[in-house]
């Protein structure tokens, strides 16, 4: 089998490079011709860990190729795998599907054998049962040979590890209308299913359904322990030992109950307010409304630590943003959505980073891979090249991104850098004794911010 790979965005060139380390022969197709060069000359446009090598070592060797013609896509390939976008419309929030549509109907007008055409975009339920009659309307107007399929195939990769996720997936969801595509798939996946990832074969609806419920899931339960931590706030406690309290309940489990920031980058925002949507198209108003309050929750979270840094700055005082931060230094550590990415779609500490900008601050950021792309979204910000550079002269210092770089710092070593010694914790991963027994001011989401002289003592 030789297989085609629609897209070589994040997801497509993840896809593309995998299935070629998995021995297939692989071609992928990207419309935009600067970015297929790239590809084939083995330069990846994003960071992902291990991906670059995989690209460059099935590129040399001839097993990977890329193109921008559906005609040489069409005429060579058995299986054809979509992986393009499905932004979020603007204004809206339902999932635009331009990109999917076009990709489909330029294939089915293009494949002159049999084929299948395999779905892994994160599309709205209905998607696929529109989209195999697209194809066949398509194909049946152009009298076209061949006996073309779809197929659903949901990607579950985690950014900074997409390639273990590829290889060895913790299972695989295949929507399905026959039995033939059923085993063409597991033709396709034989060596993760010789390694025992489990097989769940299933409908359509089912399919496309099981992403957006996954996201939907592990985003009530980033807010859920969000919400908490702004109790403990206001009342006092530990967010971190509530968590670990609750996680060893195996009902709940420990992952994703990390009080912080709140979630982003480029599916789980986009794929709960998508999903919101469709169900109201559906008049289903009333199923995911919570969704409401989990995205409300998140957002808030960004708002929280530009207060929690007017408060460090000002010794506990609460006044609006745009009054307090004129002219003070803050370093910013961190701007990728998450650590080992250099993703910042839908960045929670990126757009921190900007609000402390707009309340007046001086903000240097820095971020082991995000920088770049950072700046093409707000360059006004002063990136810097360095964790020393970031800190060197600053009132405070935020940790938003929870890089092993950050994790990682001597309190000893950045206490001198800093014109004052005062630290956000905005991830919860920083050990507070030992940056407080420096003379740091510690204040962490979660967690009540105190002053380091009561005031009622010292009254």
């Amino acid at each position: 089998m030789r297989l085609s790979v629609i897209g070589t965005g994040y997801l497509g060139a993840t896809h593309a490079a995998c299935m070629a380390e998995l021995g297939f022969e692989v071609l992928g197709l990207d419309v935009d011709p600067a970015k297929i060069d790239a590809l084939s000359r083995g330069e990846l446009p994003f960071h992902e860990p291990g991906l670059s090598e995989l690209l460059v070592k099935h590129v040399q060797s001839g097993r990977l190729r890329f193109t921008t013609s559906y005609q040489e896509v069409g005429d060579w390939a058995d299986v054809h795998f979509v992986g393009v976008g499905t932004p979020q419309k603007a204004g809206e929030s339902a999932a635009d599907m331009r990109y999917v549509d076009a990709a489909v109907t330029s294939l089915a007008q293009h494949i002159t054998r049999d084929a299948l055409i395999v779905g892994k975009s994160t599309v709205p339920v209905g998607t696929a049962t529109r989209l195999a009659g697209l194809i066949q309307a398509t194909r049946a107007e152009l009298e076209l040979p061949g006996e073309v399929e779809l197929a659903w195939n949901p990607e579950f990769l985690r950014e900074g590890f997409a390639v273990k996720d590829t290889l060895h997936p913790d299972r695989l969801v295949v929507g399905v209308d026959s039995e033939h595509a059923e085993q063409v798939l597991r033709q396709v996946y034989a060596a993760p299913l010789a390694e025992g990832a489990p097989w769940i074969s299933t409908d359509f609806e089912t399919a496309e359904l099981v992403k957006v419920a996954a996201n939907a899931f592990l985003a009530t339960k980033i807010s859920f322990i969000n919400a908490f931590s702004e109790i403990t706030e206001t009342v006092g406690g530990d967010i971190t030992t509530l968590a670990d309290a609750i996680g060893h309940d195996p009902r709940i489990g420990r992952r994703f109950l990390n009080a912080g920031v709140g979630f982003g980058g480029g599916c789980l925002p986009k794929d709960i307010r998508a999903l919101q949507a469709r169900v109201s198209e559906l008049g289903l108003d009333r199923t995911m409304a919570f969704l409401n309050d989990i995205d409300d929750i998140n957002l808030r979270r960004r708002d929280r630590v530009v207060d929690l840094a007017v408060q460090v700055l000002n010794e506990g005082a609460v006044e609006a943003p745009s009054t307090v931060l004129p002219g003070q230094k803050i370093a910013v550590l961190g701007v990728t959505f998450k650590p080992d990415s250099d993703d910042v779609r839908d960045s929670p500490a990126l757009d921190v980073a900007n609000r402390l900008f707009t309340a007046g601050a001086d903000v240097a950021v820095y971020d082991p891979q995000g920088n770049r792309n950072a700046a093409g979204r707000f360059p006004r910000l002063d990136y810097v090249g360095s964790l020393e550079a970031a800190v060197t002269g600053a009132d405070l210092a935020i940790l938003l991104t929870e890089w092993d770089e950050f994790k990682q710092m001597d309190p000893a070593q950045i206490a001198p850098l800093m014109k004052h010694r005062a630290i956000i914790d905005g991830r919860n991963v920083l050990d507070a004794k030992a940056w407080t027994d420096v003379g740091f001011t510690h204040a962490a989401l979660g967690h009540r911010f105190k002053l380091s002289i009561d005031e009622e003592t010292a009254e």
